[in-house]
């Protein structure tokens, strides 16, 4: 059985027919065999009905972030790709210039959460251990759980930094804005062919840990190709978490969501 993902038409496509970062362009990128993974009709509905709720609940989050005036991004990665540090150096390049929330979703622990606060943010935080095995992403509703938590009238800007996958978060709507991407050099240059539907939905790409390139057997031009042939329209930004290199690139970025000028403009 297939997994499946929602497009902006509304309905649920397998990942043997995907789209591209255009709902009406139709490019195939997928190579090897599909022949031995197919979808009966019952998971199908079953799906619709799961992504339904999600999405009607993805439509509740967004009108209250609407409502508050509040950009909500959508912040994706592998484990261990950075999104934690970003997050840290974001929130020391924002102070003083927007008001901004966490959502942190992790399976288990608080380590995130806590390494997130004092950095004058508001933090809330959502374990998803309680699902089967531990749940491999946010969806809409836990999301819309952890508001209560957050004071959305005092905020300019929500980042949700999702469970570390490169799978399951892509197929899920919560109710944001934007979606951003934290990907690392050093998980290898294929990973837009093999992981597209995650790499398709990104407004923007932050290739994290650029500073490792001298020491690692990486083709960044394979990589920015890979990632042009499967999302045309992703923004790609170089970064390191750990120099800063790059940060004022993803700052301006965000400002720009906000709708606020970058400083010098």
């Amino acid at each position: 059985m297939g997994r499946f993902h929602v497009h902006h038409d509304g309905l649920p496509h397998d990942h043997d027919h995907e789209h591209g970062g255009d709902q009406h362009d139709h490019v195939r990128t997928e190579v090897g065999d599909h022949s031995g993974y197919q979808t009966g009709g019952e998971r199908i509905v079953m799906l619709e009905r799961i992504l339904g709720e999600n999405d009607r609940t993805a439509a509740a989050n967004r009108a209250d972030f609407q409502q508050h005036g509040v950009c909500a991004v959508n912040m994706m990665s592998s484990p261990g790709a950075g999104k934690t540090a970003i997050l840290r150096r974001t929130l020391g390049q924002l102070a003083g210039r927007a008001r901004v929330g966490i959502l942190e979703g992790d399976i288990e622990t608080s380590i995130d959460a806590v390494r997130l606060s004092g950095l004058g943010a508001s933090v809330a935080l959502v374990n998803t251990g309680q699902g089967f095995g531990g749940e491999c992403h946010l969806d809409a509703p836990m999301v819309r759980s952890a508001l209560p938590r957050l004071p959305l009238a005092d905020l300019d800007l929500l980042l949700i930094e999702n469970v570390g996958n490169l799978v399951c978060p892509a197929e899920f709507d919560v109710g944001e804005h934007a979606r951003a991407m934290v990907y690392s050099v050093t998980e290898g240059e294929e990973k837009p062919l093999k992981y597209p539907v995650m790499f398709r939905t990104a407004d923007v790409v932050l290739i994290n840990k650029v500073d490792l390139l001298p020491h690692l057997d990486f083709d960044l031009s394979a990589f920015l190709d890979n990632l042009r042939m499967v999302n045309p329209s992703a923004q790609a930004l170089l970064m390191s978490a750990r120099t800063g290199e790059g940060l004022d690139r993803w700052v301006e970025w965000l400002m720009t969501r906000l709708g606020k000028p970058a400083v010098g403009a």
